[in-house]
């Protein structure tokens, strides 16, 4: 028996005759809710998502080595709410425009929601739950404290990270740039003044940032 090449047509014909028989299949199923809500009774769904292949993924996450399995369109914000239950890294808008899911990566301000896990391969990742010292509060969390740089706190822990970023990148120079370079994270309960002042203020304390 002839024995096929990986490389041959025949064989390249064969997996996209497979890709489109997977394709067609999640789209017909998706055509009706009532389809959907079939599916998830018969367990369906199950097989469905199984259909997408899922990558290794080696990350370091406040400073622990990760080894991880996950889907191609995983969000680094769900990789660390729902697999890793690291929830402080906040789900506000999930499209990118209010700054509550801001992480570091590789010492860079991201929006979690919009970069996906499988871009973070080999990186160093920080969330608010790496930011401290064991019990020593990091300076920009410590002024937050001070100068109440917050209300209901759900949009805290992205302002503390993007603030963080801010003054390393050398923007706190003065409260107008610390505006501007803090304007993608939005604090709907309107505290804008006393964050400003949480950043000036960690920012001149002469601490390690």
């Amino acid at each position: 028996m002839k024995e096929k090449n990986p490389g041959t047509e025949e064989n390249k014909g064969s997996s996209r005759r497979t890709f489109f028989k997977q394709s067609s299949a999640i789209a017909a199923l998706a055509l009706t809710p009532v389809s959907i809500v079939k599916a998830s009774e018969k367990g369906l769904d199950e097989k469905i998502a199984s259909a997408f292949e899922k990558m290794p993924l080696r990350v370091e996450i406040n400073s622990k080595a990760y080894s991880l399995e996950v889907e191609p369109r995983v969000t680094l914000l769900d990789l660390l709410r729902e697999q890793l239950h690291l929830t402080g890294t906040k789900k506000g808008c999930d499209h990118g425009q209010c700054g509550a899911c801001t992480v570091h990566v590789d010492g860079r301000r991201v929006n979690s929601c919009l970069t996906l896990a499988v871009t973070t391969e080999g990186k160093k990742v920080i969330t608010i739950e790496g930011l401290a010292k064991g019990e020593e509060l990091h300076p920009v969390q410590q002024a937050f404290i001070q100068f109440d740089g917050f209300q209901c706190g759900y949009c805290t822990p992205g302002q503390i990270m993007s603030a963080v970023c801010c003054i390393r990148e050398g923007h706190a120079n003065d409260p107008d740039q610390v505006r501007e370079f803090m304007s993608g994270n939005i604090c709907r309960c309107g505290a804008y003044s006393n964050i400003v002042d949480a950043v000036m203020h960690a920012k001149k304390g002469g601490q390690q940032i």
